[in-house]
């Protein structure tokens, strides 16, 4: 006698986004997997005494979203933090932060000091608590410029104030920070005032501005990580964001950080309400080494959440702070008084260095990733991969790949090389946007999906948490601003499940609603296939490994 299910989704448009793309009325899960999916007479006779029946009213069941790319805690500090994501102007960022100060100054009167447990390590006492802002966007803003020193003394004088610019390649600093840690940041990170001697700027030349970029910014990364105590906090807030938006895993990009531990122990509570693949920085990989974990540990068995990733490294830096590395200089370097008209951006991590990491990791059996943005730092990375033997067997994956040449395309298909993009990105591409200020025409070679496809690449969707939401990337990447570069609504899903999967080898269990896959699912409201705004259907239902994670009242 075949035994009853836990859950049965019934009465719904169940889109398999298998190949091709199969709609069933009905699925049924035990034990966390998909044991019948089809008519809903056939599904419902699984139904048993302890059977939970969900009646879908007609929505769409769908495989779980998987975050290709994402930095989980982030997204909890701008929901612990200021989230300065919501600011429209500088002013409105600098009143957000105040708010936030406000609270720390509260939480310090109360004893707790106002920051988690051992935040920043910082020696020096609770009335030194950092006030911390996450998510700032100034292409947006009429007045496009970065927040700075004087913007940031504004809201404290005594209290290290720091802002995080959406991409954390950047952020803005009060005289507090620079004080305490201007002497540990590279030069080459840190701002400062150019002035000319027939104005009044004369006597601030040379001054640090309180915009820090690139190295200045792991700096204050490093100050202001969290204790374990704080990680579970921004973890947990992170994860009721995310299942509410859908998602059931995530390839997290960890540096330096208690969430790995952290994501452990709520697994081992039953606490962890999605799948986690962790993607250590390259400096944890002699670690890594030393207790012998490798690319895939823990994610074979059902019921396994935590799962080792691939070894994670830069090669540039971002358009937004003008350190992605191009061939030709930006368009608007001639207009910074801070850069030179040549400008090209920056080399985070040498081809040198890159291909020394590569060789080593490749041998060692590790999967790579790594962060290129511009044409030149995704050439850097494909000359990298293909020095080692079998690049696509070993899913090695660029990260962003937001400028890549005709030639670059080519050597994706033909090696096998992961692209990991981020269709939030195209919020950037339109005419008068980020894109354009930094690249003039070439922002229409940017984010070149349905070239990508078309050559047979290996696409996978993540977010980057700018913000967080794959349906939002859905509906940018099905409307791209460049013509001809949209993909179609299944291939954008299929980009966000199945082939966000492949590049965290789960192709067999994740991606697809099949018998013998893993019960990934989520329920939407209206089809996306139908919807006037995909990026706008609210998620009725989030479930993982079986289990409801979140469910809409």
């Amino acid at each position: 006698m075949t035994a009853a299910a836990d859950l049965v989704l019934t009465n719904a448009e169940v889109h398999t986004l298998g190949s091709p793309d199969e709609t069933h009325e009905a699925v049924a899960v035990r034990d966390g997997e998909v044991v019948r999916v089809g008519r809903a007479f056939d599904v419902e006779l699984l139904v048993g005494v302890e059977t939970r029946v969900v009646d879908c009213g007609g929505r769409v069941v769908l495989p779980g979203f998987i975050d290709a790319h994402t930095h989980l805690p982030m997204v909890g500090r701008s929901l612990v933090h200021a989230d300065l994501s919501e600011a429209g102007s500088a002013a409105e960022a600098v009143e957000l932060l105040r708010e936030r100060a406000a609270e720390v100054e509260r939480g310090t009167e109360g004893g707790d000091g106002g920051a988690g447990d051992g935040i920043g390590g910082d020696e020096t006492g609770d009335e030194t608590d950092w006030v911390l802002g996450y998510g700032y966007d100034e292409s947006t803003w009429d007045e496009s410029r970065y927040l700075s020193r004087d913007d940031l003394d504004a809201v404290s004088e005594s209290r290290p104030v720091v802002a995080f610019r959406e991409d954390l390649h950047t952020a803005g600093v009060n005289s507090v920070v620079l004080d305490r840690y201007a002497d540990k940041m590279p030069d080459s990170g840190v701002q400062v005032a150019a002035g000319d001697d027939d104005d009044d700027d004369a006597d601030t030349a040379g001054e640090p501005t309180g915009v820090v970029v690139e190295g200045a910014v792991d700096v204050l990364r490093e100050a202001t990580e969290p204790g374990r105590a704080e990680m579970a906090e921004l973890v947990r807030a992170a994860q009721s964001y995310a299942t509410a938006r859908g998602v059931t895993g995530v390839h997290d990009m960890v540096r330096g950080s208690r969430a790995p531990e952290v994501y452990r122990d709520l697994a081992d509570a039953g606490e962890l309400a999605l799948r986690v693949r962790i993607n250590y920085w390259s400096d944890h990989l002699d670690a890594l080494r030393e207790v012998g974990l490798r690319t895939n540990h823990g994610g074979g068995s059902r019921g396994d959440l935590v799962t080792v990733g691939a070894i994670k490294t830069f090669t540039d830096g971002s358009f937004g702070g003008r350190t992605a590395k191009l061939t030709e200089p930006y368009a608007d370097a001639a207009a910074d008084p801070d850069a030179a008209d040549d400008e090209t951006g920056q080399w985070v991590v040498a081809p040198e260095e890159l291909r020394g990491l590569v060789a080593d990791a490749d041998e060692s059996g590790y999967q790579l990733t790594a962060h290129a943005i511009g044409d030149a730092a995704i050439d850097a990375v494909l000359d990298a991969y293909e020095e080692t033997g079998d690049p696509g067997a070993a899913r090695h994956r660029v990260e962003h790949v937001e400028l890549a040449s005709d030639e670059a395309i080519e050597r994706f298909a033909e090696s096998g090389v992961v692209a990991s993009v981020q269709p939030n990105f195209l919020k950037w591409a339109d005419e008068g946007g980020l894109y354009d200020a930094r690249l003039g025409e070439r922002r229409l070679r940017t984010n070149r999906y349905r070239d990508l496809l078309d050559a047979g690449v290996d696409l996978a969707f993540g977010s980057d948490c700018m913000p967080l939401g794959p349906l939002l990337g859905v509906d940018l990447a099905t409307d791209h601003p460049t013509p001809g570069q949209s993909l179609t609504v299944t291939e954008a899903l299929r980009a966000y499940t199945s082939g966000a999967a492949y590049a965290g080898f789960d192709e067999d269990r994740l991606g697809t609603v099949a018998s013998g896959s893993a019960a990934d699912l989520v329920v939407l409201d209206e089809s996306p296939w139908e919807a006037d705004s995909i990026r706008d259907i609210p998620v009725s239902m989030t479930v993982v490994d079986g289990r409801v994670v979140f469910e809409r009242d």
